[in-house]
């Protein structure tokens, strides 16, 4: 039915509930999995003497924390026989990278954790896994 399943990852305990899901789905459908774990971008200010941490040191940290996230993904997936890549990026907006690399890897569902945040909490905070929703042109499965 599926041949590769994207599953991003925050590191969070909800999210590890999703990865768990695509690593049963892809081992049922014998499909490939792809993690992914978006960086945030370096907060620029106007004033550059007020940066508190250097970018370069903001980057290594980023770079390190996300892949350390792919890697406990990759280890889970390779624990149950499924075959997984991992991948980390830089993105404004984590949404378009999530939709991106779906494209780009060939994926063909999407297996994304939602904290369920309802009312003012979900309009102010947004989510991202409803962003993906709105504009996936794949199936995405919602792990709550």
């Amino acid at each position: 039915m599926y041949k590769c399943i994207l599953v991003p990852t925050d590191g969070s305990e909800i999210t590890s509930k999703a990865v768990s899901t695509a690593v049963t789905l892809a081992k049922q459908f014998g499909a490939s999995m792809v993690t992914l774990c978006v960086k945030e971008p370096f907060p620029y200010s106007a004033i550059s003497e007020m940066q508190p941490v250097p970018p370069q040191e903001f980057y290594d940290a980023q770079e390190r924390i996300a892949a350390s996230r792919v890697q406990a993904v990759l280890g889970e997936a390779t624990a149950a026989g499924v075959k997984a890549e991992g991948a980390t990026v830089e993105a404004l907006h984590p949404w378009e990278a999530i939709l991106d690399t779906a494209k780009q890897k060939g994926c063909d569902l999407i297996v994304m954790a939602s904290h369920g945040r309802r009312g003012m909490a979900a309009l102010l905070i947004g989510s991202e896994t409803s962003r993906v929703l709105t504009h996936s042109p794949l199936p995405v499965l919602v792990v709550k």
